[in-house]
C-alpha cells in the first residue's frame, strides 16, 4: 500500500502572536523538526502546504513537493484539499502538523504499519486513548476530505466514521504535545 504524507504548515499563528513555525526548539525551527521526522518514515510521497516561501523552499530541498497555499486564510480545509490533490493516486494519506516538536519517526512508522494491516481504517496517533495527530485516511474517504470547507479539518470526517477509527499509541506523551502559544515552548 502506498501512503503519502502531507505536512500542514499554513497556520497564521494568531494565538502565538507570530509565525510559530519559525520558533525554535533545541535550536531547530518547528517546521524543520516536522520535516525531518516525516522524511525518515518511509512515506511514498511527501508534500508541504504553506503560504510561506521559506518553508516551501526548505521542503523542496528536503524532498517534499512544495504546495503554495494561496487560500490559507480560509482555514485548515484549504491545506487539506491542497495536500490531498497531490496524493489522489495513493492508497492513504497521512496529515501531520508542524507544532508537535517531540513527535518521533518511530511513532509515525508504527502508525503507517497499523494502517497497512487494516487498509480501510482511519489511523490516528494517540496517547492513553486520546486522539491526536498525525492521522492517516484511506483512499475511499478522500472525497469527504476534499469537500471540507472553512476552518474544518479531518476531525469532521472522523466524527462521521467513528467505527473506522483506530487509535495507535505513541511511544511517549510528549509526542502529542503541541505549541499554540510562546509559553508552550520548552
Amino acid at each position: 500500500m502506498r501512503v503519502g504524507g502531507v505536512l500542514l504548515a499554513s497556520g497564521q499563528g494568531r494565538r502565538f502572536g507570530s509565525n510559530k513555525l519559525l520558533a525554535e526548539v533545541e535550536g531547530i525551527p518547528l517546521y524543520r523538526r516536522a520535516m525531518d521526522t516525516l522524511a525518515g518514515a518511509g512515506l511514498h510521497r511527501l508534500a508541504v502546504c504553506s503560504p510561506y516561501p521559506e518553508i516551501l523552499a526548505a521542503g523542496e530541498n528536503s524532498g517534499f513537493l512544495p504546495l503554495r497555499n494561496e487560500h490559507a486564510a480560509e482555514g485548515i480545509s484549504a491545506s487539506v484539499r491542497l495536500g490531498l490533490s497531490a496524493m489522489e493516486d495513493l492508497d492513504g494519506v497521512l496529515f501531520a502538523v508542524c507544532d508537535q516538536p517531540y513527535l518521533t519517526t518511530e511513532s509515525i512508522i508504527n502508525l503507517i504499519n497499523s494502517f497497512q494491516e487494516l487498509k480501510t481504517a482511519i489511523c490516528a496517533l494517540s496517547w492513553q486513548g486520546q486522539r491526536g495527530n498525525p492521522v492517516i485516511f484511506p483512499r475511499d474517504l478522500f472525497g469527504e476530505l476534499a469537500a471540507l470547507t472553512g476552518d474544518v479539518g479531518g476531525g469532521a470526517v472522523i466524527r462521521r466514521h467513528p467505527d473506522r477509527l483506530l487509535l495507535v499509541e505513541a511511544f511517549s506523551t510528549w509526542e502529542l504535545s503541541d505549541v499554540d502559544k510562546p509559553e508552550d515552548l520548552p
